[in-house]
């Protein structure tokens, strides 16, 4: 997959293009559905199928006190994409200047010249240009003028009549259900970071982490330890992981991410490592002294070796 650095990073001459335009935070099931269907309308065609996206949340410029947190960074959403057959991504900057194009002005420079576009597909809700004064009629109305067909494309909906989305989401991850999340997202949930120094009590209690800084890339998981995997230089090792505070000691920060890896010792500090969230094992707890802690410990490391080594 290319990726195309902003409108002026496309090629002249590229396309003729199917398109389709969203934050693809998450790069969930929603999104692959729309992906699929614009791969297959674009080799049917022989057109280039491509993605425009943003290096942020819309609602980060116009309304940062209500914009919801990201599932994934920009460079994680990147990477997603090039997972799904697109042939190229379009990453734009949101800011006052792009807000500012109207939605004739959008189409027509972003879409047509730029692009050659010859298909768009868009969900029934698309909105587009300042103000959000476009929607799909007046989207179908430019098409029949600058010569690009409109394709609606419908939810995905796999249970209970609520269709997949971040929200939805974000909400699963708040509560630990990880599972679930990754049944939506189409993958595990997982959050990078580069390996920092912590506290070292794990090493003390025979459990050495891996701790994360603290702004590491993507949604973290609601407190608790899981099963998953601890990723480095590619390689994946089975790990036992906790997120929270720590309860038990005082002066921890909350949301701490890290990951004991199962029958390793590593030197990771100042790698940049990917933690899968595969199974939650529990909540997390206070412990009334150090041995209740470390017998614990003992049993979610077996339960960790059940789920995933």
């Amino acid at each position: 997959m290319r990726t195309f650095d902003g409108l002026d990073a496309v090629p002249r001459g590229f396309g003729p293009s199917a398109v389709t335009i969203g934050k693809f935070d998450g790069v969930h099931e929603g999104h692959r559905a729309v992906i699929a269907k614009l791969r297959e309308i674009a080799e049917s065609r022989r057109l280039a199928a491509v993605a425009i996206t943003f290096d942020r949340h819309p609602a980060a410029f116009h309304a940062p006190d209500r914009c919801p947190p990201q599932l994934i960074s920009t460079r994680q959403k990147l990477e997603l994409l090039a997972t799904t057959g697109l042939d190229a991504t379009v990453l734009l900057h949101y800011d006052a200047a792009l807000a500012s194009n109207s939605a004739d002005e959008f189409v027509r420079r972003f879409l047509v010249e730029a692009l050659r576009a010859r298909v768009l597909l868009v969900g029934h809700d698309f909105r587009y240009g300042a103000g959000n004064e476009g929607d799909v009629d007046m989207l179908r109305r430019q098409g029949e003028e600058l010569g690009f067909e409109v394709v609606v494309v419908d939810d995905v909906v796999p249970e209970g009549g609520r269709r997949v989305s971040s929200t939805w989401i974000r909400e699963l991850l708040d509560a630990g259900e990880v599972e679930h999340a990754a049944k939506l997202l189409g993958h595990v949930p997982t959050v990078s970071g580069m390996v920092v120094h912590g506290f070292k009590r794990g090493r003390e209690l025979g459990y050495p982490t891996a701790n994360l800084e603290p702004d590491a890339e993507g949604f973290i998981p609601g407190d608790g330890v899981y099963a998953g995997w601890l990723v480095d230089g590619g390689v994946r090792y089975p790990a036992a992981i906790s997120v929270g505070n720590n309860p038990t000691f005082e002066g921890v920060r909350m949301k701490q991410v890290e990951a004991y890896v199962l029958d390793r010792d590593l030197d990771l500090y100042d790698h940049v490592v990917g933690i899968e969230f595969a199974h939650r094992v529990r909540g997390m707890e206070k412990f009334e002294g150090i041995e209740a802690l470390i017998e614990q410990m003992g049993r979610d490391v077996e339960r960790v070796r059940e789920l995933v080594a």
